[in-house]
């Protein structure tokens, strides 16, 4: 078993590589200490880091490039400028392939105990990762990943069309797996599953949700792939393809504050520490006088005289030189404390995804519905108070455009991982003003360069893969944007 062991983590050497980044520090697991190795011990530690570093990639990553947040003060190169480097993924990349060998492990030791159940939840767990991979770096090893066994010392990287079919085909078959009348073997820190046999419905609800999301991605591959019949077939038949149904659904990970399931964040003064909230976020909000503005922010102060000027962010890419007469307000720093939850997908995400696939005629439905829908959820997630006055505010009501249902969900998607940049990406909303300061010619960056690491041990696969994705720069766009 340790022999074993030891060559996964082999394996696992000729994908990542260390690299100074401020990516959460991942754990490293010592598998050389576990006697007996089965599923349900690997589910929850896999669950817990990729939920945590999710959280992460939102606060170092997703707040800067879309607006939420900014460094503050700093006119430096970040990536609220659109600073790249090559190294700027290497952390996220780390960490990913890290721990989606633990869920290959897991996958494979549930197919050989014939536990369907552990099987189904891995193939969940590996289409959400693998799914976020490729939309930040575009063609990916996946086939031959974690295969050193097999003497794979030099995995191809497979084209991003082909890791969302098989991807999606998982999510098929994980649906199909679901035993509802068992309950899960294992401790499961998301649905709490192996408790109770309602978690393995929710479990599935998530399994479709997420094929959902995957769907929307790829609506403009639609002939490429059967994008629009598999949507309809999620929506047409609940009873097979159960959803989300209300935030209890939610595939959030409770960080108790109790080991192992520690905030992500030690202390919470590090969550506030050089930085600010960004105006864009900030605007949006009071302009709509928005109830979640004491959830997400502190107040902002005058310079000298310390007065209350209430709610007030700084410019994402404001000028060198720029002068401020005030402290920005910053993001409030009870969402570093435990207890919190990692948010992986919400019930208010789904709404907005079913909001946009009604107002564009793939499925029967009331877009304003799904809309509505979407805005109470996120509300009441945050614990603020949803009322008529807010839904009918003029920058709020739905108005029949796609740019009023991406604004919401971009509210809704704070501290979703990277789904924000992934949206923005595809639909190009909301529109992020450019304050003079940025780079790239003020173009957002559509994906991560590969990590050097991938050019110096695997040169073939990585100048194979270069020249089927037309480049590996942070404007190459990735086959879905194409």
């Amino acid at each position: 078993m340790k022999k074993k062991f030891l060559n996964i983590i082999a394996a696992v050497s000729l994908l990542t590589a260390s690299s100074c980044t401020n990516d959460f520090e991942e754990t490293n697991i010592d598998f050389s200490k576990q006697v007996e190795a089965n599923s349900e011990n690997l589910l929850n530690p896999a669950l817990y880091e990729m939920a945590s570093e999710a959280y992460m990639r939102a606060n170092n990553f997703g707040f800067e490039i879309m607006q939420y947040s900014i460094p503050f003060p700093n006119e430096g190169n970040t990536v609220s400028r659109y600073y790249f480097t090559e190294n700027t993924g290497v952390g996220y990349w780390n960490s990913t392939y890290r721990w989606q060998m633990q869920i290959n492990e897991m996958l494979k030791l549930a197919q050989k105990e014939g536990n369907k159940n552990n099987e189904a939840v891995a193939l969940v767990l590996r289409a959400w990762g693998f799914q976020n991979l490729t939309d930040s770096f575009g063609d990916v090893p996946f086939s031959e990943a974690f295969r050193q066994e097999e003497n794979i010392r030099t995995p191809k990287f497979d084209q991003q069309k082909e890791v969302y079919i098989q991807l999606l085909n998982d999510l098929e078959k994980a649906n199909s797996l679901f035993g509802l009348s068992e309950t899960l073997k294992g401790p499961d820190q998301m649905y709490h599953a192996n408790e109770n046999a309602a978690g393995v419905l929710k479990w599935k609800k998530f399994c479709n949700s997420l094929s959902l999301r995957m769907l929307l991605r790829i609506l403009n591959k639609d002939g490429e792939i059967d994008v629009k019949n598999r949507i309809n077939k999620i929506i047409s038949d609940p009873a097979t393809y159960p959803i989300f149904t209300n935030n209890d659904d939610s595939a959030f990970v409770l960080a108790t504050g109790v080991a192992p399931f520690d905030a992500p964040i030690v202390r919470p003064q590090d969550f506030t520490t050089g930085r600010a909230a960004a105006e864009f976020f900030v605007d949006y909000l009071n302009k709509t006088e928005d109830p979640r503005r004491p959830t997400f922010f502190s107040k902002a102060r005058e310079l000298g005289s310390n007065k209350d000027i209430g709610y007030k962010g700084a410019p994402a890419g404001y000028k060198s030189g720029t002068k401020f007469t005030y402290n920005p307000s910053n993001l409030n720093q009870a969402l570093a404390k435990t207890p919190l939850t990692l948010k992986i997908m919400g019930y208010s995400e789904l709404q907005f995804i079913l909001a946009e696939l009604a107002l564009k005629n793939v499925i029967p439905g009331d877009a304003k519905t799904f809309y509505d829908k979407g805005v109470q959820a996120s509300l009441e997630q945050w614990n603020a108070k949803s009322t008529p006055e807010y839904l009918n505010h003029p920058d709020v009501a739905y108005n029949g455009t796609l740019e009023r249902i991406m604004m919401q969900k971009y509210v809704a998607l704070f501290f979703v991982d990277q789904q924000a940049w992934y949206e923005y990406r595809r639909t190009g909303y909301p529109k992020l003003p450019n304050n003079g300061g940025l780079l790239n010619d003020g173009k957002m960056p559509v994906r991560f360069m590969y990590p050097p690491v991938t050019r110096l041990q695997n040169p073939e696969q990585y100048n194979a893969a270069v020249q089927s994705m037309g480049g590996d720069t942070y404007n190459t766009k990735v086959w879905w944007e194409k």
